[in-house]
């Protein structure tokens, strides 16, 4: 049984049909149709059952929920087959994917080359806490990540974000990964979803979800995810899921289990609005500047520009009054759900940065990030327009 579930990630071609079918534990003696909550901390062990389900990270019976669980299993064989990866791995948030990944395939005195422009708990990781660690991190604008002013054997690991932020620029994986043989590059691909791209295509060794965003989709989950073609660094990185214990519980990967399903169809909605907006905002006076992902390179390396657009007010104008009289998006951290949030980075996502630090790549204090979601444009972009004439008035 466990064999079949795993060939159904290979069975079928179509992304929405791979997001409904592959990974769903079904057992015919109940006929059960969607994936059961195994909420259960231990299990029988030695399980000397001919038809024991087996949990693949250890290729045995389950044994302990920390170690492996059915339903945590299933949600990971059904995210593997829409990032079509050989192996995937869940945790209990997107940071304890970074850092149990980082941490498994680092070492002491090994050096590693990330995008400037990152998330900024992730950034805080590797520039005050990898130190401590003896592993040492430099980093490079996007922009001349993109230009090849970087020496590959300078360094052990490459770390990008495949849209990065807030300032949504996009890193070209294929060239990268290209010019860096023998390096392992590892890829935050939670801007772009595996709906948008598939970075291990792309010659990424690594790719890391916050499944909180769009994968899950529904503002309720808290999870990460990572997946990979190469066993050694799957093994490793089971090991440091297992002794951190960072994996998340049955109900959470229940949940994320259910969102994952409507993935494609959701992302669909996420591009079109996205553009729908990004279109609006670039002739708006009271813009100054828009960010969003239609780049050449983005062409090149994306399927789709997703949700996200960050965008600055003129300086004359009040942001927080601009957002306080927002009617449909909620002010609120965290992005990718089928509702619209804002917020501002300086104080959410970026404020464990200093100033200098933010400004440096672009942060300033009256940038919005916008995460767009399933509501209809028309009615987005008649909301901003009332809100930046309430903040023209103020």
């Amino acid at each position: 049984m466990n064999k079949v579930r795993m060939a159904e990630k290979r069975l079928f071609n179509g992304f929405n049909t791979r997001a409904v079918q592959s990974g769903e534990l079904r057992d015919p003696r109940f006929g059960n149709v969607t994936t059961p909550i195994f909420e259960t901390s231990t299990f029988v062990f030695p399980n000397s059952e001919k038809d024991a389900y087996i949990d693949n990270t250890r290729n045995l019976p389950y044994i302990y929920t920390r170690w492996g669980n059915p339903t945590v299993q299933a949600f990971e064989e059904k995210y593997a087959s829409l990032e079509k990866a050989e192996h995937a791995l869940s945790f209990s948030s997107g940071m304890g994917a970074i850092t149990s990944v980082i941490l498994a395939l680092a070492e002491r005195g090994d050096k590693i080359l990330s995008v400037s422009d990152l998330y900024g708990q992730t950034f805080y990781f590797l520039n005050k806490v990898l130190p401590e660690y003896g592993i040492s991190v430099e980093y490079i604008s996007t922009d001349r990540l993109n230009s090849g002013e970087f020496k590959p054997s300078d360094y052990d690991i490459i770390y990008l974000e495949s849209i990065t932020n807030p300032t949504l620029k996009v890193p070209d994986i294929k060239a990268v990964s290209e010019r860096s043989t023998g390096k392992k590059i590892i890829v935050d691909a939670t801007f772009a979803s595996p709906y948008n791209q598939n970075p291990l295509d792309l010659g990424a060794d690594v790719v890391i979800h916050s499944a909180t965003k769009y994968i899950s989709g529904h503002s309720d989950v808290v999870m990460g995810v990572f997946s990979t073609n190469d066993k050694s660094i799957f093994d490793k990185v089971v090991v440091r899921r297992k002794t951190f214990g960072s994996n998340p519980d049955p109900i959470q990967s229940y949940l994320a289990l259910r969102g994952i399903k409507t993935l494609g169809l959701r992302m669909e909605k996420h591009n079109k609005n996205g553009m729908e907006l990004a279109k609006y905002l670039r002739t708006e006076p009271r813009i100054s500047h828009v960010y969003y992902p239609d780049t050449e390179i983005g062409k090149k390396v994306l399927r789709g520009f997703g949700g996200m657009i960050s965008f600055e007010l003129r300086p004359e104008l009040d942001v927080h009054v601009f957002m306080r009289n927002l009617k449909i998006p909620m002010v609120a951290a965290s992005l990718g759900g089928v509702e619209s949030l804002i917020t501002l980075p300086v104080e959410t996502s970026h404020s464990s940065m200093t100033k200098e630090e933010r400004e440096r790549i672009g942060i300033t204090d009256n940038l919005v990030r916008f995460s767009i979601g399933i509501e209809d444009h028309v009615d987005l972009i008649d909301d901003i327009k009332q809100a930046l004439d309430k903040a023209s008035e103020s």
